[in-house]
């Protein structure tokens, strides 16, 4: 399994057309064959940060998912917005356990 997980510092408050565009982009991803799970959150701690959290099934699932339209287009709103700074980080994982 291929786990993403990473922070997006906007540097600015969340505007309706980027979170609309994020809304967007991750319905679409969790419909994608391969997609386990696609969460974006605000830290509540620092609102203008984003958590990311992605696990795909393979890198193949992972890879056809960069190369998406839905993909590509939540990149234009990005690009035209850019964070302040990104820390995404990718891990190759197994299932995990329950925790407790």
């Amino acid at each position: 399994m291929i786990q993403i997980n990473g922070t997006i510092k906007l540097g600015r408050p969340i505007d309706a057309a980027t979170r609309k565009a994020i809304v967007e982009m991750v319905r679409a991803s969790r419909a994608e064959d391969g997609c386990l799970d696609y969460t974006f959150a605000s830290d509540i701690a620092d609102p203008d940060t984003l958590i990311l959290f992605e696990r795909w099934r393979d890198r193949e699932a992972l890879d056809t998912h960069g190369q998406s339209e839905h993909m590509a287009e939540f990149q234009k709103v990005m690009a035209a917005n850019p964070p302040q700074s990104r820390d995404l980080r990718v891990y190759e994982t197994d299932e995990g356990q329950p925790l407790g």
